[in-house]
């Protein structure tokens, strides 16, 4: 068996909170005792070496992440979360509602060469044949479920306890779960996180308030479940632009579905943006780093976050300032249309157009096909095109100092704090007019900046061009942002709208609304 794959990650969960916690572990350089008296309380699940049987295979090094997000009124052995607290505090319905479905579903793409991270939702209605479940065609969020139940009914017999056969039924949903997404996305799993409902509202609370921001004002009303009616509704009342949120309501801000102009897919944009915001948060208000703080955030994540036992949450630390410094980019897959299938309304998709469209956003492009009369390759011959890596500044040289052109001096002084953070040594910020027209984010170089520079450039989805002494000093680069770029913001701006452009990797691909950034709090619907 291959050995485990042990590059830098983050965890996250159900509207994905685990991210905040292993993403700041790792950014604060724990040692290995600290490490160890923290790891010995998480759940670690063995699902892993199922899904792994039938993995697509590795293009390259670099990993992939599923964050899972389980609609479970229960706890770990299986008992229902106590009434006054899911159905008053909450108003997220009684244990019977959700059963054990995957509402969110988020792969973080971390690139071989440390770049920067690509997060992609996966809505949870797309109907697609599940693997290790029953093999049929359902709703991707089932596959947990449904392998659940098989697994219950196959060890119901076997005289374990409540608990103990709660914990491996769950097992087999996990590994369900994994090998559906493997198989819908044509990629390998390499680690994954889970977190339910109580998790993410322990986790909120920890953290509250949490500021998010809405292109739009919310209403959203319960309505009581009846004989004829499914009810539903968050109680949800929010005016646009920026509010903070206790737990209780940054739940049903990552629940509601009702009122909103798309359904469940705002609703996913809805979780990235929560994700961005939290993070962002505990990076501004310095618990990254803090060693105490982020213990007490970690013994309410102990409880709550299951994670796969191959991971080594030390070994990603290299990698923390790319996932807490504004340097991923959600986008959530697109969808064919909406169909009724069994009495269930369900998202159609296109599985061919999915993988192209992963293969294109992770870096790795589908291999030319042969030329009919083409001789057969040698054992030598790669089959499969290699992924073009972004160039990464040389670890003996000091890096290039980078000077931050923007529309307005605050806007290119939250986005060079952001590089700096990153590790690029700040230099001059102005504000212009001239910037204030640019059309795109441009990154030239002046002498012996060029790598540095690339890498900045891959970040931003344009191409670095070299430039006279004069525009780009020796050693520097310098980035003039678009008129339309929303750089780290110290507070909120929102969109220009729902078609706002982004500074997507791959824009020309089809997504299911626009990118959400992390690095500050976006406005979203």
């Amino acid at each position: 068996m291959a050995e485990p794959r042990t590059r830098p990650l983050t965890v996250a969960g159900r509207a994905l909170a685990g991210t905040v916690s292993v993403a700041v572990l790792g950014a604060s350089g724990f040692t290995w005792y600290e490490y160890r008296q923290l790891d010995s309380g998480m759940v670690k699940s063995a699902a892993l070496t199922e899904a792994r049987k039938n993995a697509p295979p590795h293009l390259d090094k670099s990993v992939n992440l599923l964050l899972i997000g389980l609609d479970s009124r229960k706890d770990m052995d299986g008992n229902d979360l106590p009434k006054e607290f899911v159905e008053e505090e909450l108003h997220a319905g009684s244990s019977e509602i959700g059963g054990y479905n995957t509402n969110a579903l988020i792969v973080l793409h971390i690139p071989a060469n440390g770049g920067k991270v690509t997060a992609l939702s996966v809505p949870r209605d797309d109907y697609v044949q599940t693997v290790g479940a029953d093999g049929r065609m359902h709703k991707i969020k089932e596959a947990y479920g449904i392998a659940k139940e098989a697994a219950e009914a196959r060890l119901g017999g076997k005289g374990l306890s409540k608990a103990e056969l709660e914990r491996q039924s769950r097992e087999a949903g996990r590994a369900a779960t994994l090998q559906t997404v493997q198989a819908f996305l044509d990629i390998p799993v390499d680690h994954f996180a889970e977190v339910n409902l109580i998790g993410f509202y322990d986790i909120a609370k920890a953290v509250e308030p949490i500021q998010v921001c809405l292109n739009n004002p919310v209403d959203d009303p319960i309505v009581a479940r009846t004989a004829t009616h499914e009810g539903g509704g968050t109680g949800l009342r929010l005016p646009a632009g920026v509010s903070s949120l206790d737990a209780r309501q940054a739940l049903s801000f990552v629940r509601q579905r009702h009122h909103l102009k798309n359904g469940d897919l705002d609703r996913t944009h809805r979780q990235q943006a929560f994700i961005s915001s939290v993070v962002y948060k505990l990076k501004q208000q310095g618990v990254v780093g803090d060693l105490g703080r982020l213990q007490r955030l970690f013994d309410v994540v102990k409880k709550d976050v299951v994670i796969d036992d191959r991971w080594n949450v030390l070994d990603f630390a290299q990698q923390a300032p790319n996932l807490t410094g504004g340097n991923v980019e959600f986008n959530t897959l697109p969808i064919t249309g909406f169909k009724t299938i069994g009495g269930q309304e369900v998202n159609t998709v296109d599985p061919d157009q999915i993988k192209r469209i992963v293969k294109q956003l992770f870096g790795h492009e589908p291999p030319p096909p042969a030329a009919p009369d083409a001789p057969a390759a040698t054992a030598s011959a790669p089959t499969a095109s290699a992924p073009t890596e972004v160039p990464a500044a040389t670890p003996t040289k000091a890096r290039a100092v980078v000077d931050v052109r923007g529309a307005s001096a605050e806007a290119a002084a939250a986005e060079s704090k952001a590089l700096a953070e990153l590790g690029f040594p700040a230099g001059k910020v102005t504000g212009s007019a001239t910037a204030g027209r640019a059309r795109t984010v441009t990154v030239v170089y002046g002498a012996g900046a060029k790598a540095d520079a690339e890498q900045l450039a891959a970040r931003y989805g344009v191409t670095a061009t070299a430039a006279a002494s004069a525009a780009a000093p020796a050693g520097h680069v310098v980035v003039t942002l678009a008129a339309t770029r929303t750089p780290v913001p110290s507070a909120p701006a929102a969109p220009d709208g729902p078609g706002a452009p982004t500074d997507d990797p791959v824009p020309d691909l089809p997504m299911q609304g626009p990118a959400v950034k992390a690095g500050g709090i976006p406005c979203v619907d």
